[in-house]
Order: structure tokens, then C-alpha cells, then sequence
């Protein structure tokens, strides 16, 4: 069962492609013009307006038109959906790592001489 929202489904569909993310990247800079953005990417301008559009769909980019110039800014709240779900997927890692080593710690040494995990000789 999903313990998260549907909308970090789409934060991770859209941070998928990697001019995506790129733009990301340099919206992390600051606004930036479509055009700016547009600047290093090796595609058309309809292309990077799609890419754009992606981006304002699932929360992570606001864009606002001042005259002829279209201004994008990244949104930092959309990012904690994504963020909370690295947060839980962390801690439940780290608690399953916990109890394996403390398991491991446990085990007594092989008869052999080997030395359990806590590098302690039998």
C-alpha cells in the first residue's frame, strides 16, 4: 500500500529526464527567462517550453509572463513530497541496517576461529 501522495509520482516522473533536471539545476540558481534556460540545451525553444510545462504541471516550476518575457522559478515546497519520501526510505533502511548488525553481533563466533562481526574472536 502507498503511504505517500500521488503528486510525488509526478515530482519523480517529471525529475526523470535529465534536461528536466537540468533546468531544475538552474532554477536552483535563481529565476531564470525561458530563453536563459533554453541558452545551453541543444533543442528547440517549443522543446524546452514542453519540458517547462512538465515541470509547472507537477508543482516543481511557477512561470510568470511580464510583457514578452516568461520568468521561471523553482518551487521549493513541491520538493518536500520528494524529500519526505527520502526521509522515510532512509529511516526504514537505517532501522533494517540497525537490527542486522546488532543481529550480526549477536551471532557467536565460528568454531574455526573466525571472528563475528564485530571483528571479536571466538
Amino acid at each position: 500500500m502507498l503511504k505517500y501522495a500521488p503528486a510525488v509520482d509526478d515530482v519523480f516522473r517529471a525529475l526523470g529526464d535529465p534536461t528536466r533536471r537540468e533546468m531544475v539545476e538552474r532554477l536552483g540558481t535563481g529565476p531564470a527567462s525561458v530563453s536563459q534556460l533554453a541558452q545551453p540545451l541543444r533543442m528547440s525553444l517549443s522543446a524546452v517550453v514542453q519540458h517547462l510545462a512538465v515541470l509547472e504541471a507537477c508543482g516543481l516550476v511557477r512561470s510568470e509572463k511580464v510583457g514578452r518575457v516568461r520568468t521561471c522559478r523553482i518551487e521549493p515546497v513541491a520538493l518536500q513530497s520528494a524529500e519526505e519520501w527520502f526521509a522515510g526510505q532512509r529511516a526504514a533502511w537505517e532501522r533494517r541496517l540497525d537490527r542486522l548488525g546488532q543481529f550480526l553481533a549477536d551471532q557467536p563466533a565460528d568454531a574455526d576461529g573466525a571472528t563475528d562481526a564485530t571483528g571479536k574472536g571466538a
